[in-house]
């Protein structure tokens, strides 16, 4: 079976980088792994002009597809998010809209294969949950729509700097044992 680690971060070594690199080792030996980082592709945002509503294939040439492809390997999907605002990271909010395509919301829709799994692990700097929670409805409802199957979440609060991330190591076993 197929994993891949999103790292939705556009940061390649801060604390995001790293739980997702601690996910990835986790499942390396239960999984055949994939990681990605979204700063690892070049994508415009959406138009909005809707013509994927009536033909299912954005008008736009960029690395979407790579990046869908890649969604299309795996079996298992972690994302893997921080808090920019209260929220997931503005580059990941616009690879989600440039996945209108595959949005079971209008037809004809691209589809990936069924049976996916989701997960999802947030963090933030703060030590309230709130944003964690909010970040982790965001993931899964864009995993409804491409009708992956949302399984587990993980919320890791007070974490800012990769260094963070050591004291947190059994929390993330913990929850990579779900996966």
């Amino acid at each position: 079976m197929n994993a891949l680690v999103f790292n939705c971060s556009p940061v390649r070594n801060g604390a995001t980088a790293e739980i997702a690199h601690i996910i990835s080792s986790q499942l390396s030996d239960r999984y055949d792994v994939k990681s990605i980082c979204i700063d690892d592709y070049s994508f415009s945002f959406c138009k909005g002009c809707r013509s994927c509503h009536k033909t299912a294939v954005c008008t736009m040439d960029d690395d979407i597809g790579k990046m869908m492809s890649e969604f299309e390997w795996a079996d298992v999907i972690v994302c893997v998010s921080p808090s920019y605002w209260a929220d997931i990271p503005g580059q990941f909010k616009s690879f989600i809209d440039r996945c209108t395509p595959w949005c079971n919301t209008h037809e004809p829709h691209a589809r990936i294969s069924g049976g996916k799994r989701g997960y999802t692990a947030a963090l933030r700097t703060g030590p309230g949950m709130k944003e964690c929670e909010r970040i982790i409805q965001s993931i899964e409802h864009f995993y409804g729509h491409l009708e992956i199957e949302p399984c587990s979440s993980i919320g890791l609060c007070s974490v800012e700097y990769r260094e963070d991330v050591s004291a947190r190591t059994d929390e993330i076993t913990e929850f990579c044992n779900k996966i």
